[in-house]
Formats: C-alpha cells, sequence, structure tokens
C-alpha cells in the first residue's frame, strides 16, 4: 500500500485484511524491487478465468474500534487518513481505480485504488467490496489459451448486515461443503443488495445504483466486516498483447504528449537565445582578440609601449593547477564523468524500450549496475586530471574516487532506511540486499575505480600550449557582477529552465507513483540540459578571464553545478503537493533529494568544468605568446 502523503509503503497485510489460506507467501523479487520498496505477495481473492463471481464472500474480520473523542483510531481510519492505496497486481498488471459519482465514471491509472473514504463529517469507512473487471482476448495461435490485457478494480463500501456461520464439524457441514466447494461462504447476510441475494437466479454486477441509491449506507471502519467482491471478465479482440501497457504509460493521456512537445519547444528557444548570445558576443570578441594578439606590432606601438589588456595577459597562469584541493576538484570530475555516462546509458536503453515497466526494478538496476561498471571512466578521469595538476597522492584521489560520493549516497541511504524500518514501511531493505550493495561497491565498483586509474596515470598528463610561471600574477579587483554567488544565480537559472517542465514529471513519477515512460523527450531534454550548461559556463569563464582572473578551475565547476540549486530549492516548492504532515515523511522526501540535488551538482559541474578546460586550451592555442 502507498500513500503520496506519507510516501511510505506499508505491507498490504499489516492491516487486518483478509489473509489466503496458509497465510500470505512473497514473491520471488529482484535488487531493484526491493530498493523501490515494493512487495508482491499472494491474496485470498480467486480468480477463474472467464467466469463471471458474484458477490463472492472472502472472510469477516474484525477492523477494530469505533472512532471515539480522545482515543487512538484503529489501524485501518489511521491508514485511510493518510490516504493509502492498495495495489493489486494481475498477470503483472496494475489495478486501475475506477471511481463513480451520480454524473461522472473516473478511471485512474496510477496509485492503485483508495482503501477508504471520509465523508464530509471526517468519518471514515472502509471499501469492503470491489468490483474486478478484467479484459482479455484469444490467443490467435493457440487453442482455449486466452491473455489478460486490462484490470480494473472499482472499489465500493457496502455496510452488510450478517451472521458469521459457526464452524461445525457433522457430516451435514460436510456434505454442504462438498456441494459448494467452488464457492467461499463465511457469512449469512441479512440485507443483499441484489447481486449478493442467493434467491435470485439472475443477477446482475454489482453497480453505483446497486449501491447508493437503495438509502444503504456506506461500511464504517470498525467492528466486524464483510469483505466481498464481483469479477466481470470482458473480451476485447482489439487490445493486443504488445500493447498493453499504453494505456498505463500514457495514464490514458493525462497528460497529453503536447505538454511534452512545448517543453522542448522551451527548452530548444532558450538554448537558441544562449547560443545566439554567445555568437554575438564571444566569437565577434574571439576574431577581435585573435587578430589584436597575432598581428605584428608596428615600430610607433612598440615606441609608445602599447600595454596589452585582456585574456591574454593571464597566459602564464591560466593553466596554473588550481589554489584549493586539486585532489578533490580530480576526484568530483571523476565522479561526475561516471554520473554522466551511467545517465545518457539509462535514458538511451529506455528510450529504445530495454527497461520496460512491466519489467519490475529494471530502471533501479540499470542505474545502479551501469553506475557500478562505470567506476572505470571515474578512476581514468580522475588520475588523469589529477597528475596533470601535479598530484602527488595518487593513492589517495583513487581511494576517494572509490568511496567519497558512494559513501555519502550509502550513509544517507543507510539512514533512511533505519528510519523506513522504524515506521514499517516495506521502504526498509532487507540485511541481505545491504549485503548485495555492499558486494556491489566494493567488490566491483572499487576494483573497476582502480582499475580505469591505473591507465590514467599510466598516460601522460594534459598537455597546454602555454607555459606556467613560477611566481602567480596578481588578480586585480573584480566588479561586483563577477563575483562567485552572481555567477551562480544567472549560471543556474537558464539551464533549469531548459528542464524543469519534465524535471515536474519526473518527481510525480517518483513521489507519487505515476508512470514515466517519455524517455525519448527525456532525452533530448537531457542533451538540452547538457548544450545549456556548457554553453553558460563557457560564458562567464570568457568573462573572467578577460578580468585578468585566472582561478577559473572551482568557479567553473560551480557555475556549471548551480543548476541543482535551483532543482533543490524548487523540490520545496514541488513538496507542498504532498500535503505530508509527518516527520518520517521530511526526513525521506528531503533526504533522497538532497541526494538526487548532489548527483545533479557534481554532474552538470563536470561538464562546466571539461568544457571550460577545453575552450581555454583552444583559445590559447590559437595566439602568439612572447
Amino acid at each position: 500500500m502507498t500513500s503520496m502523503h506519507t510516501l511510505l509503503p506499508v505491507d498490504y497485510y499489516r492491516l487486518p485484511f483478509c489473509q489466503p489460506s496458509g497465510g500470505p507467501k512473497m514473491e520471488n523479487e529482484n535488487l531493484g524491487e526491493f530498493l523501490a520498496g515494493d512487495r508482491i505477495e499472494n491474496s485470498p481473492y480467486i480468480l477463474r478465468m472467464k467466469e463471471d463471481m458474484y458477490c463472492e464472500q472472502v472472510c469477516v474480520t474484525n477492523i477494530g474500534r469505533a472512532e471515539q473523542k480522545g482515543v487512538s483510531a484503529n489501524k485501518v481510519v489511521r491508514a485511510i487518513r493518510r490516504g493509502y492505496h492498495n495495489n493489486w497486481i494481475v498477470d503483472n498488471l496494475p489495478a486501475a481505480s475506477k471511481v463513480e459519482d451520480d454524473q461522472t465514471i473516473t478511471t485512474r491509472y496510477w496509485q492503485g485504488f483508495p482503501i477508504g473514504f471520509l465523508d464530509d463529517e471526517d468519518k471514515a469507512y472502509i471499501n469492503n467490496h470491489v468490483n474486478i473487471e478484467i479484459m482479455y482476448h484469444r490467443v490467435e495461435t493457440m487453442v482455449d489459451k486466452y491473455r489478460i490485457v486490462r484490470l480494473t478494480v472499482e472499489p465500493f463500501s457496502i455496510q452488510h448486515e450478517f451472521e458469521p456461520l459457526e464452524d461445525d464439524d457433522d457430516d451435514d457441514a460436510e456434505e454442504e461443503e462438498g456441494e459448494k466447494k467452488e464457492k467461499n461462504v463465511v457469512a449469512t447476510i441479512d440485507n443483499p443488495i441484489l447481486s449478493c441475494n442467493q434467491d435470485i437466479k439472475v443477477k446482475n454486477h454489482t453497480d453505483y445504483d446497486m449501491v447508493y441509491n437503495t438509502n444503504r449506507k456506506p461500511q464504517p471502519a470498525s467492528g466486524k466486516v464483510l469483505f466481498t467482491y464481483d469479477v466481470v471478465w470482458t473480451e476485447n479482440p482489439y487490445l493486443h498483447w504488445a500493447s498493453r501497457w499504453d494505456i498505463y504509460l500514457s495514464m490514458d493521456d493525462a497528460i497529453p504528449a503536447r505538454v511534452h512537445w512545448l517543453s522542448i519547444l522551451n527548452s530548444l528557444v532558450i538554448v537558441f537565445v544562449l547560443t545566439a548570445m554567445i555568437a554575438a558576443i564571444l566569437v565577434r570578441n574571439l576574431r577581435r582578440d585573435f587578430s589584436r594578439y597575432n598581428r605584428l606590432a608596428t615600430d610607433e606601438e612598440k615606441a609608445d609601449e602599447l600595454e596589452e589588456f585582456g585574456w591574454k595577459l593571464v597566459h602564464a597562469d591560466v593553466f596554473r593547477p588550481p589554489s584549493f584541493s586539486p585532489l578533490l576538484l580530480s576526484v568530483l570530475c571523476g565522479t561526475g564523468v561516471q554520473l554522466l555516462a551511467m545517465a545518457v546509458l539509462t535514458i538511451l536503453f529506455s528510450a529504445m524500450g530495454f527497461l520496460s515497466p512491466a519489467n519490475r526494478g529494471a530502471l533501479i538496476m540499470a542505474q545502479l549496475l551501469l553506475y557500478v561498471l562505470m567506476g572505470i571512466l571515474a578512476g581514468f578521469v580522475t588520475a588523469r586530471l589529477y597528475k596533470t595538476f601535479k598530484g602527488k597522492s595518487w593513492q589517495q584521489a583513487t581511494l576517494l574516487t572509490a568511496l567519497l560520493f558512494p559513501g555519502i549516497a550509502f550513509l544517507l541511504f543507510f539512514a533512511l532506511d533505519i528510519m523506513a524500518w522504524t515506521q514499517g514501511s516495506t521502504d526498509a531493505v532487507p540485511f541481505t540486499t545491504m549485503i548485495v550493495l555492499l558486494v556491489l561497491w566494493f567488490g566491483i565498483s572499487t576494483p573497476l575505480v582502480f582499475f580505469g586509474a591505473y591507465f590514467g596515470y599510466k598516460q601522460d598528463p594534459i598537455e597546454f600550449p602555454v607555459n606556467t610561471s613560477n611566481i602567480p600574477r596578481q588578480i586585480p579587483d573584480q566588479p561586483w557582477y563577477m563575483g562567485s554567488l552572481f555567477s551562480m544565480a544567472i549560471g543556474g537559472i537558464l539551464p533549469f529552465g531548459a528542464c524543469f517542465v519534465e524535471l515536474y514529471f519526473i518527481l510525480a513519477s517518483v513521489w507519487m507513483d505515476q508512470y514515466y515512460y517519455v524517455f525519448g523527450f527525456l532525452l533530448l531534454v537531457f542533451i538540452i540540459l547538457v548544450i545549456t550548461c556548457a554553453e553558460i559556463t563557457v560564458l562567464f569563464n570568457y568573462f573572467q578571464l578577460c578580468g585578468e582572473n585566472y582561478h577559473w578551475w572551482w568557479r567553473s565547476f560551480v557555475n556549471g553545478g548551480s543548476t541543482a540549486v535551483y532543482v533543490f530549492v524548487y523540490s520545496f516548492v514541488y513538496f507542498k503537493q504532498l500535503e505530508a504532515n509527518n516527520f518520517a515523511t521530511y526526513m525521506l522526501y528531503f533526504g533522497y533529494m538532497s541526494l538526487i540535488s548532489l548527483s545533479l551538482f557534481i554532474l552538470t559541474g563536470c561538464v562546466g568544468l571539461l568544457t571550460c578546460l577545453w575552450f581555454n586550451r583552444a583559445i590559447f592555442g590559437s595566439v602568439k605568446i612572447d
């Protein structure tokens, strides 16, 4: 069961619902399902292919004490107030929720169906009856074989007046049980609705009018409750097996594709404006600078000893290693390349259709395994860059690459996992899964980082077109608009503006259990994000060098990563939609959002730094240095 108010999924059988004979049994699940908090168990609801069922009884169970002022509510009432939904699966298809009132019928293909509702007086009622509507079609190549192509559940709250059947071991009871072996009867209903009336031979399935237009009261979430269900089979020869997930992925066109196209158009406009700005300012100024720096000075100019100005003056310092922690910058850059490669490959494989939501947990497993395998790139980039900085602590740099970011992520994940465990949530990862994560980290990722670092240190340092002087040049006072905070504020808002629409849908899929499968759009937006980060960082880097400030290493990394600051701030705005009022929910949401923002900061920061490194090598290699 899931709730977008608490963000803490809980086990279905944590509440006093009907259980299958022999108790619930857990299905075999993969690593991705465990990390996502999915726990699939069997149920007491019996389905028979193409056999309609009418008001089948499941069990009678005691929900708990009635609601009273000053008395703690029972588990079911608390779950209803927190907005928990059931998530049922038949043949790997999730259940859509069908809600009906006097005027409309609404079907929602995400978040499951509610376990109950609150009336106008804030009293809780439980949905103790469900219509399980199943569409199927024939298998063309096989005889008497059928496939399920859609599952819809319509919940009702029906206050049955009933007498539970007492257990009786006499022969008459055994004979009756033998005659009605296929039908589970646990109570005698005194006021049955039409679908539950055993005296009516021709029955209709339970519907809205049958339940609510007969002045029947809903079932309060307290006391003994009889659970029943209908099963409705409908043949649909036009819905093919390959297309059965389409309506779930599109959420029945709840979000039109036009919204994503408008998002792409908005992003392209930002890219075109930024590119035009670079073409107008950067390219024109660079051509003028190249012309001025490369031409031979006349005798009159030599006599006047005209002083040079601009970015050429810092040629002896521009490639000086950063004054603050070259080791940390190398480690972060290597980690950024690792995250960038993981993100590109994951989105690419998803856009090509390899990571289908029908394969539960596949997306998380792909991200995890690709991150582990890309450790070889992290080690190589860190080693090559750190050698360029003339660093001597090679072992420390490699070890930090293998342990720093994964260590932060694992410690945060472990702390949030303990919190989920204290709340009794299925988000809590089992101990064996923790062992698997540690094996992936230390058994595969860390050796690959050292392997990549070995080849990185074997390479020659990155060659620069100019030499670095022994004495650093004094940096003149900089205007306020060239400060770090201002450049971060401007440098982050444009890339964020290019991707915030898709970010909304991604957050909805993560925190509101909606499906996100438009990875083709996401691939375009991600490419636009990378291009925008690169362009805006290069632009600020040029202005910085023109101001004779050669401390560009960390500045370019921070300017590129400033997009993540806007993402983290936006997470506060999005959090209002969840209507959460639980401390554990606050910690869970902002804990994972801080980890996501940190990952994006390192990724986009690495893009900014590597782009500025290429740019600086290109422009200083194009001018004559005396």
